[in-house]
């Protein structure tokens, strides 16, 4: 079976219905306080679903079924450590954020620790996000290339040419909505596209359900939802991201670092303009969250059992990450299919404009108007940060691009899924732990925050496998990328601390 001319509608469709609601949903923009916060305040469940919208990828969609069909529901214990970390955010960060008018999150960190701090934090985020949206938009095009070409029409191109295509594509149609509405349209294209891809994975799940094959039972370890470790060497646990205490802990402070420091999921809670409402939203999409990665699994334990539990090389495929998709293509029916690539789609399209409004909002605010828009009216900020946010677009698409080329030059395929959420994890690292020393710390000044921070990125860099590590002598200690956040944000507070006393810092 190939895709059909009516699957190919029903994306088109769908693509220039979501340019159009976005744009309608946005209204008048008349500052940046419309075009980054949402005026007077965004109800707190559609920022509830546009956080979960925004943590969730084409990645998600794809490879986290393949993550059950390939193992177990080990990876539903990080999930856990998700909301313990969400709960923490709304008890300890969210009140700091509206004890002031704050646009973005490290606002709260000049005023804690001057300038110097803000613009070392709000670069590292820069940085980060153009290297793990690099990843994620580039990971875009992997499923998308794979169902593009399994449809038929586009069998004649190469892989470079197909996800430059599917980037492209995906860019243009998120920019035109981002760059006039601002964070409303992004929040509510945001539950828009949640509810079609959700719709599309429950679409899946009816279909797998009404073609299981008789007689084929799903091994018990297939089911197996806990892994302590505990039969592990030292090395070999730290080193393993799915056992219990590394998935609890990890999760909890990765999630505490993500949704409390990182202006990408900050600034939907600030678009909520009230602590309770954004405190509901925080707690809630933690829940949510975990209830969507298990439906996930649960499609991926389905594929097993529709394919009788045979490899991905078996049913003539690479990776088990593209077992999914082939499942979309080949099984089924005209028009769904369609839906299900246009849910893909959707997927994609919550993160990149998320991800392009928070640029935006933080070069604006962090690097542009304390320098040199002082003195502008808000008709010419407003002005500005659009052109500040279709700068970003081009240079994520240069970014995935890049990271694509990279991607087809041979040899064994990095781990996507594991690259983004690494290059995250290592700078949440020293995010975090800059954050923490200005909450409950009262001593430490800018210049033991700058110390701590920069002694964070640094040691993390001897501990994650990599070209750095490999210079050391001897076998590296290598840890799971759970653990990067924990590690460099307690490095980061102990090294600030120390400094702290060494040098007499008196900050009250």
């Amino acid at each position: 079976m190939q895709f059909s001319v009516i699957d190919y509608i029903v994306i088109v469709v769908y693509l220039v219905g979501v340019a159009f609601l976005g744009l309608k949903s946005s209204g008048k923009q008349t500052s940046n306080k419309d075009y980054f916060l949402g005026g007077e305040g965004i109800p707190w469940w559609a920022v509830l679903f546009s956080i979960v919208a925004t943590e969730t990828s084409t990645l998600t969609f794809i490879s986290i079924p393949a993550v059950a069909y390939g193992g177990n529901l080990t990876f539903l214990q990080i999930t856990v450590g998700y909301v313990i970390g969400r709960i923490g955010v709304a008890l300890f960060f969210l009140p700091k954020y509206y004890e002031g008018e704050l646009f973005t999150a490290y606002t709260f960190l000049e005023k804690r620790f001057g300038a110097g701090m803000r613009n070392a934090a709000s670069s590292t985020f820069m940085i980060t996000r153009l290297l793990a949206d690099g990843v994620r938009l580039f990971a875009t095009a992997i499923p998308l290339a794979i169902i593009l070409r399994l449809g038929g029409a586009f069998s004649g191109w190469g892989d470079l040419e197909l996800y430059i295509l599917s980037i492209c594509v995906i860019t243009a149609i998120t920019l035109v909505y981002t760059f006039f509405g601002g964070i409303k349209a992004v929040v509510w294209m945001d539950f828009v596209q949640m509810i079609v891809y959700i719709g599309g994975a429950l679409i899946a799940v009816g279909v797998l359900l009404g073609n299981l094959p008789a007689g084929f039972e799903l091994p018990a370890e297939k089911l197996q939802l806990v892994n302590l470790g505990f039969d592990m060497s030292f090395r070999e646990f730290i080193a393993q991201p799915y056992t219990l205490i590394t998935a609890l802990v990890g999760g909890a402070v990765f999630s505490l670092a993500s949704h409390g420091t990182d202006q990408l999921l900050v600034q939907r809670v600030l678009a909520t303009r009230n602590l309770k409402s954004g405190q509901k939203a925080m707690i809630w999409s933690g829940i949510v969250a975990m209830l969507q990665f298990a439906l996930f699994m649960g499609i991926g334990l389905l594929l097993y059992m529709f394919y009788e539990g045979v490899s991905a090389t078996e049913i003539g495929l690479a990776t088990t990450d593209e077992v999914f998709a082939k499942f979309i293509v080949e099984q089924l029916p005209v028009g769904v299919s369609g839906l299900i690539v246009a849910a893909l789609f959707a997927a994609a399209m919550s993160s990149l404009s998320s991800s392009l409004n928070s640029l935006a909002s933080s070069t604006t605010y962090d690097l542009y108007k304390p320098y040199f828009g002082k003195n502008n009216t808000e008709a010419e900020d407003l002005s500005m940060s659009r052109k500040i946010t279709m700068g970003w677009g081009i240079i994520l698409t240069a970014s995935a691009v890049f990271f694509a080329i990279l991607q087809l030059q041979g040899g064994e395929r990095p781990a996507i899924v594991e690259l983004g959420l690494g290059i995250a994890s290592y700078t949440y690292g020293g995010l975090l732990g800059a954050f923490l020393l200005g909450m409950f710390f009262s001593k430490p000044d800018k210049t033991d925050a700058l110390i701590g921070f920069f002694c964070g990125l640094i040691a993390l860099l001897f501990m994650v496998q990599g070209p750095i590590q490999n210079l050391l002598p001897g076998d590296g200690l290598a840890i799971a990328w759970p653990l990067y956040t924990l590690v460099g944000s307690l490095i980061v507070v102990i090294t600030g601390s120390i400094s702290a006393i060494l040098r007499g810092s008196k900050h009250a």
